[in-house]
């Protein structure tokens, strides 16, 4: 899956990175090549389901996919 991410400098010298298509996903920091790697993270982690939502669909097959 392909992110566009925007990268700007932030007030106090650390670099912002935004993800353009995830609402409210965004990470800081040192450099700008820093704020990229913590915004692939923070993509991860918002994309990551809820552990609880996932229970209720015991007994049946989940699978994963790459766009």
């Amino acid at each position: 899956m392909l992110f566009r991410i925007a990268i700007t400098d932030g007030d106090d010298g650390y670099f912002v990175a935004r993800c353009l298509s995830l609402k409210s996903c965004w990470s800081q920091g040192k450099t700008p090549g820093e704020a990229l790697a913590n915004i692939r993270e923070a993509i991860e982690l918002y994309l990551e389901p809820d552990p609880t939502k996932i229970a209720q669909y015991q007994g049946q097959e989940l699978v994963e996919i790459t766009l």
